[in-house]
């Protein structure tokens, strides 16, 4: 079935955007801003969060442990819901759950309850980014005007975690519970407006089809416990890591023979087939955990050698954001020109050239010193990011779109939370005492792990160069099944 957002006009595909589909994707990229700040915020505040609640270091990693959980572990179960029950109904319904959750946060009085609603908001984000993503790319036709419309949508993303970081300043300076009451107020907005201009999408026959229960469940605790074992590696014994991810890995494996032999299974194994999607996730994986790893060690010089304030840093790193601006302005005109691949290459090659410039921080930089990393890796963002999410769409059926959009979304994640555990350890065990020369030699040696993680991404991104410009009409001739486990050649 088809969900369009205005009748299709196959000979004017540069045409510009009606109203209604403007509308449309603000309050789409709405959402995704939503989800952006409300992280960024969230990283902020929680030092006075530790302080008001009273809570351990332990129980302190678990409020945003629980996020990370439910966002990541429940992402393909999300994207594969708005497929089989409706993109728009599914959007609505659980941004609805995200503002009551983010709501009862900021009312927590206990870190357990504040835990409980960060778990369920993170499961809440699940389920309706991927809802939000498929919703541009089943209503816009792909092309120019999708991806036109894919790269405003990245922008606003990566706007909203830059934004994030300073609006959390600002709001943990009046009261930490404001991080949680101001995505209340955003949500609602974005409610509402979803109501009046998101199209009902037409929900899907389903006749004679079982919902893959056992699938659903496999994949959803092998992600959990996946996630739960890389993010919690630097905090836990490594027997209890080893344990949880080797769990992980063999849920991993009933859930691939458990969709073998499903009459309709949650994940199509023959979407993997497609060698652009594919690369585009593993890109995307490593790419994230560069970008959040190298965030992470940034704020630690800056407030823990340096000892800049929580704002100070906000605003240091905001240069970062400069792909909100990019994404939409610069980054369609290179597509245009020079094809999604070449551009996602370049913006991962200038990742890496972005961490191999901070590499030799000193204990006296200045700003100005730092920014040079700072301002090259927000244009690699801009670069990267968007091209990434249309490649992994590209090609793929209607009714698999959810799936490939969440498919994406749990490689950020895993990356996200790869990353950061991966520079903490290596920061932690290159880290010889708390002297500032030691704590330098510790961000210095962690340093490494995102520029091998760029250029690993690079490396993989590469071998989408040769494939042809202009190739990925070949794909929509085909029936949807076929045409989705060829994919579209990026």
């Amino acid at each position: 079935m088809s969900q369009n957002l205005a009748p299709r006009a196959p000979e004017s595909p540069d045409r510009p955007f009606t109203g209604r589909e403007w509308g449309i994707l603000l309050v789409l990229c709405g959402a995704i801003f939503l989800e952006g700040i409300d992280v960024a915020m969230l990283n902020v505040a929680l030092p006075s969060i530790r302080a008001d609640l009273g809570l351990s270091t332990g129980s302190l990693q678990w409020v945003m442990s629980a996020y990370v959980l439910g966002y990541g572990g429940f992402m393909l179960l999300g994207g594969r819901a708005a497929d089989l029950f409706g993109r728009r109904q599914m959007f609505v319904l659980w941004l609805s759950v995200f503002l009551l959750f983010s709501g009862l946060g900021g009312l927590a009085t206990e870190g357990w309850m504040l835990i409980v609603a960060r778990f369920v908001t993170g499961v809440a984000a699940a389920f309706m980014t991927p809802a939000g993503l498929s919703v541009i790319t089943t209503g816009f036709e792909e092309g120019p005007r999708r991806n036109k419309a894919l790269l405003f949508y990245s922008g606003t993303a990566a706007g909203g975690f830059s934004v994030g970081l300073v609006v959390g300043g600002l709001l943990t300076s009046v009261g930490w519970r404001w991080v949680f009451f101001a995505p209340v107020v955003l949500s609602a907005v974005i409610l509402l407006a979803a109501l009046a201009v998101v199209p009902k999408s037409p929900r899907p026959d389903r006749t004679g089809q079982r919902v893959d229960l056992a699938g659903g469940f496999t994949i959803t605790a092998a992600i959990v416990l996946l996630v739960l074992g890389v993010e919690r590696a630097t905090h836990t014994a490594f027997g209890w890591t080893a344990a949880t991810i080797g769990a992980g890995l063999v849920l991993l494996a009933v859930f691939v023979a458990v969709e073998r032999r499903a009459a309709a299974p949650l994940v199509r194994l023959g979407i993997l087939r497609s060698g652009p999607l594919v690369r585009a996730n593993l890109s995307g994986l490593l790419f994230a955990a560069g970008f959040f790893g190298f965030q992470f060690l940034v704020v630690l010089y800056l407030q823990e050698l340096r000892e800049w304030s929580t704002l100070e840093t906000s605003f240091a790193m905001i240069v970062i954001g400069v792909d909100a601006v990019l994404s939409p302005v610069l980054t369609p005109r290179l597509v245009s020109r020079f094809g999604n691949a070449r551009v996602i290459f370049g913006g991962l090659l200038l990742a890496a050239l972005a961490y191999a410039l901070f590499l030799p921080v000193g204990a006296d930089w200045t700003y100005a010193m730092m920014f040079p990393s700072l301002i090259v890796l927000g244009i690699a963002f801009s670069l990267a990011y968007g091209p990434l999410t249309i490649v992994a769409t590209e090609g793929v059926a209607e009714e698999e779109q959810g799936l490939a959009g969440a498919l994406l979304y749990t490689s950020f994640q895993f990356g996200a939370a790869l990353g950061l555990s991966t520079v903490t350890a290596v920061n932690v065990a290159a880290t010889a005492s708390s002297s500032p020369s030691a704590l330098l030699d510790g961000y210095r040696a962690a340093l490494w792990v995102p520029l091998a993680a760029a250029l690993l991404a690079a490396l993989i991104s590469a071998f989408g160069l040769r494939a042809r410009r202009g190739s990925t009409p070949v794909a929509q001739g085909l029936p949807s099944e076929e045409r989705a486990s060829t994919g579209a050649v990026a």
